[in-house]
């Protein structure tokens, strides 16, 4: 192993060992926010339905998920001081709600039975309405809003300055809009025969990287002091550049992980339609009668294993996983060097999270 590959691999390992611990430390709170939530939450005081959609918000919320927009929120504070500011805590919180409220509208969009190793809520009001689909659809919906206005709420309540929670508010209003701008576009994409990759970049900004990588640093370091304006256009590069690599790598695990691994069965973009970097990338290599096949195969939610295994064959031969493979590594590698270039500005231990981060994402197994 090169000294170059070492130093990476040591970077990234640190990396993962310093998410493990922001995610058991917020579990434990994100509980303790659920449990309090029905003694301030104003509701209708003879509704069942209300009690119970917020039973399934704490259980997708509290059911897994890295908690990476908390390390990252966490470790932009760590950027300027070793101290904890007020309204950080609460941030975190604002953070995964929201992530809460795009997984549940992801779920009725993509029609998903399971989220997170359990039923998505979407599939969990169809089973208690089944004979009524259209009252399910639409707690579901409202589900899923009910989470962004929390995830607003517990903004407005942080023990933070004015000045800071107007702050805060302003980048979750606008991280919140443009990633519905970003599930639109992210549709759109799918009436591509063959989306450019640019378009695939587009979609990945608007619908993940801006709510998920870009507003939990904007966050951080408001809640630390720092003025936005002077640090954006850097921020943005190392969002755009992690972005992209941690897509690129969800996409190829989609077709290539290893379902006991991943927990789930490979080939679920194909099933959907999606055109996604991996979809994308064997439909441009294949031959006619292979795209023939592939085309055939997005959308069908019942293609069956046998199929996803010759496409995924397919891509093999026509070398796309070393291909994505490569992309990942070459974005990562890239996030990582504009981090290493923020040294001079920041404290030395979070600028090497934020190196190690994306190297630590293109290795991940799930």
């Amino acid at each position: 192993m090169s000294t170059t590959n070492h130093a990476q691999r040591t970077t990234a390992a640190a990396a993962r060992e310093r998410l493990a611990g922001y995610r058991h430390r917020f579990d434990a709170r994100f509980e303790a926010y659920f449990d309090s939530l029905s003694e301030h939450l104003d509701t209708p005081p003879l509704s069942r339905f209300t009690p119970r959609c917020l039973d399934l918000l704490r259980d997708l919320s509290l059911r897994g998920g890295k908690r990476l927009r908390v390390a990252l929120l966490y470790e932009a504070a760590h950027l300027v001081t070793d101290e904890e500011p007020p309204g950080l805590e609460e941030a975190a919180l604002s953070i995964e709600l929201l992530q809460t409220h795009g997984l549940v509208h992801d779920d009725i969009i993509d029609d998903a039975p399971v989220r997170r190793g359990g039923p998505s809520t979407y599939y969990a009001y169809r089973r208690e309405f089944p004979g009524d689909p259209r009252t399910a659809l639409g707690l579901a919906v409202l589900a899923g809003d009910l989470a962004a206005f929390l995830s607003m709420q517990v903004l407005l309540e942080a023990a933070a300055p004015a000045a800071v929670k107007q702050g805060m508010l302003e980048v979750q209003l606008r991280a919140g809009a443009e990633t519905v701008a970003g599930q639109i576009t992210d549709l759109e994409r799918d009436f591509e025969p063959l989306p450019s990759e640019d378009l695939l970049h587009t979609v990945c900004e608007y619908k993940s990287t801006r709510y998920s990588i870009l507003a939990p640093l904007r966050l951080g370091l408001l809640a630390a002091g720092e003025h936005l304006a002077d640090h954006d256009e850097r921020l943005r590069r190392y969002a755009t550049l992690a972005g992209i690599s941690g897509q690129m790598r969800d996409d190829y695990l989609d077709l290539f992980g290893d379902e006991r691994t991943t927990g789930k069965s490979p080939g679920s973009d194909i099933r959907s339609g999606r055109r996604s970097y991996a979809v994308r990338a064997v439909l441009a290599a294949a031959t006619t009668a292979e795209r023939t096949l592939l085309e055939s195969a997005l959308g069908d939610p019942g293609c069956t294993a046998a199929t996803i295994d010759r496409i995924r064959g397919i891509a093999r031969d026509r070398g796309v996983d070393d291909e994505l493979r490569a992309a990942v590594r070459h974005y990562a590698e890239d996030a990582a060097a504009e981090a290493s270039s923020w040294r001079p500005h920041w404290r030395t231990e979070a600028v090497s999270f934020f190196e190690g981060l994306p190297l630590w994402n293109a290795q991940r197994t799930q």
